[in-house]
């Protein structure tokens, strides 16, 4: 793959290798004791994180919030909801992580608000036909008294996407029914994110993270379709009249070259599209980067993996972007249960109908410190959600009482939600929230987590935190300096590449010891045997002398 185009976007910039390590700010750390996570709490964590060696935090949404859909339903966007703290706090953790060299990414969600905003609030005010309703999705009904909703249309997190107003009208949600969906026709609301957008860039973030970036333009007509309401649809489905439409990318050449105009700055789509389709999000003169979605979702396969990640690395460098790596997220299984639980397994469904016996805990955990070096060995830009260096799980067995996520009613109990990913973090091994906070967390942690406390694992020199600080120092001081790559066939049931000129990453995903190619092994997942690598393992191996150490 060496004979690919020169990367023209944006070629030298920070973001192209960038470790971004993704904040779920409700779940990081508490500095109040109030049992949610804040700014406060972030702020005193900042050496964990510069001693972890990450180069970026991405914040989830911050804003003033009723908290429907954990933040996203967003009632001003240029504020910081009390239950976090103040502007004023927020001013000082970006000046404060810049002073540790790291950049501060946020959300930012264009495709709709909380029903509780000022604009949503004056819209309901209003009687039918008046301009503050144009700002959303606002019609009259189908059927005798237009009491039907103007199209089959569903909401991503279950029901239907139409809700209906008090004086007969109707408005889309894709989302929750707090969530109404912005009409991005209408230019009051395209020059009203411009304006969001720089009011935080004078703050002096670096970038953002843009929310449900394929989401924004639907078909005027709405249309009735055969498949509706999951973010996967438009990965099957071209021509979606509410995904993925074409009039998205002139807002975001125009957001670009408002960026354009700071210096050093990115954005970074949220685009659940069609692989053909992802490379218009990337051109240089739009986003910098989006979200690898295929890679997350691949099995623990190698033939899988090297499809999904040639396919990848060859997409992005064809517009010259760079790729980005991402194993999990707030919304979705954190990946050490996914890989433990039996190749197929619908593991968004699986809480909920099981079998449970089938997850094998130490599998995944095997697998997730090996895909550990799978994604900071690649190419590119690499986005961990917290708490994967401590190998935590999916939470997924939390009880019935304590379920926010509004797919849980919306699906009638059938899907459980995120909630799972968004456990509070274990910091330390005392107090009702292992560091977390000196109150009960607001969500409960189970048992596992006292055993992965980052405090322990600090001083454990097998544990999987110290293997991301090995494999992050070494990724700085090795892997940085080209994006050169190459896939190498070592044979069935294992993944390999080269890396530029100085290193080759093997994993064996197969079921017996593997031997190891020619070389200094720099680093392993799991301690060799013999001098093989075990299943379940990754290794490092320099192609040139080193003095780094290996964990065998």
């Amino acid at each position: 793959m060496s004979d690919a185009p020169e990367p023209v976007n944006d070629r030298n910039a920070w973001w192209r290798s960038a470790v971004v390590y993704q904040i779920y700010i409700r779940s990081f750390a508490d500095g109040n004791g109030d049992g949610i996570g804040d700014i406060a709490g972030l702020r005193a964590r900042l050496p964990y994180l510069a001693e972890l060696g990450v180069d970026a935090i991405w914040i989830n949404p911050w804003y003033p919030s009723p908290l429907h859909d954990g933040g996203y339903d967003v009632v001003d966007f240029c504020d910081i909801d009390p239950v976090f703290g103040t502007l004023d706090e927020a001013d000082l953790l970006v000046d404060e992580a810049h002073g540790y060299g790291i950049k501060v990414l946020i959300d930012i969600v264009p495709n709709h608000t909380s029903n509780l905003h000022k604009w949503f609030q004056e819209a309901l005010a209003s009687p039918p036909g008046h301009p503050s309703r144009d700002r959303y999705h606002i019609h009259d009904g189908r059927g005798p008294n237009a009491s039907e909703p103007p199209s089959n249309w569903l909401s991503v997190f279950g029901g239907p996407a139409w809700q209906q107003m008090a004086d007969g009208q109707w408005y889309l949600h894709l989302f929750d029914v707090s969530q109404p969906d912005l009409n991005w026709e209408n230019p009051e609301v395209l020059r009203e994110f411009e304006s969001i957008l720089r009011f935080w860039l004078d703050r002096g973030v670096d970038g953002f993270r843009v929310d449900v970036a394929h989401g924004l333009f639907k078909d005027p007509s709405y249309p009735d379709i055969a498949e509706v309401g999951d973010l996967s649809v438009p990965r099957q489905q071209l021509g979606h009249p509410f995904w993925d439409r074409d009039e998205v990318h002139e807002i975001y050449r125009r957001w670009r070259s408002i960026l354009n105009a700071y210096s050093d700055r990115m954005m970074v789509a949220e685009a659940w599209v069609h692989p053909d389709r992802l490379p218009l999000y990337i051109r240089d003169d739009e986003f910098h980067q989006s979200f690898n979605w295929d890679f997350l979702a691949a099995e623990w396969d190698a033939n899988e993996m090297a499809r999904v990640i040639a396919e990848s690395y060859q997409r992005a460098r064809k517009v010259g972007a760079s790729p980005t790596w991402v194993l999990s997220n707030h919304d979705v299984m954190r990946h050490s249960t996914r890989y433990g639980l039996p190749r197929g397994t619908d593991w968004h469904r699986w809480p909920t109908e099981g079998p449970h016996e089938a997850l094998d805990v130490a599998a995944g955990l095997r697998r997730a410190r090996a895909a550990a070096l799978i994604t900071l060995s690649l190419p590119g830009s690499v986005y961990l959600y917290q708490g994967e260096e401590l190998g935590l799980p999916e939470v997924w067995d939390l009880p019935e009482s304590v379920l926010e996520d509004p797919t849980w009613e919306r699906s009638d109990r059938k899907v459980r939600g995120r909630d799972g990913c968004r456990v509070p973090l274990p910091w330390s091994l005392e107090g009702p929230a292992l560091g977390f906070s000196t109150a009960e967390p607001w969500l409960p942690q189970p048992a596992a987590f006292v055993g992965l406390a980052a405090s322990s694992q600090a001083e454990d020199a097998e544990s999987i935190l110290t293997l991301y600080r090995r494999a992050l120092a070494l990724r700085g001081e090795w892997l940085t300096a080209d994006e050169e790559f190459e896939m190498i066939d070592l044979g069935a049931d294992t993944l390999s590449y080269r890396k530029g000129s100085r290193m080759t990453c093997v994993v064996n995903m197969g079921s017996a010891d593997l031997p190891l190619p020619v070389g200094e092994v720099i680093l392993t997942s799991a301690p060799l045997k013999g001098g093989e690598l075990p299943p379940d393992a990754a290794a490092w191996i320099s192609l040139a002398p080193s003095t780094a150490s290996s964990t065998d």
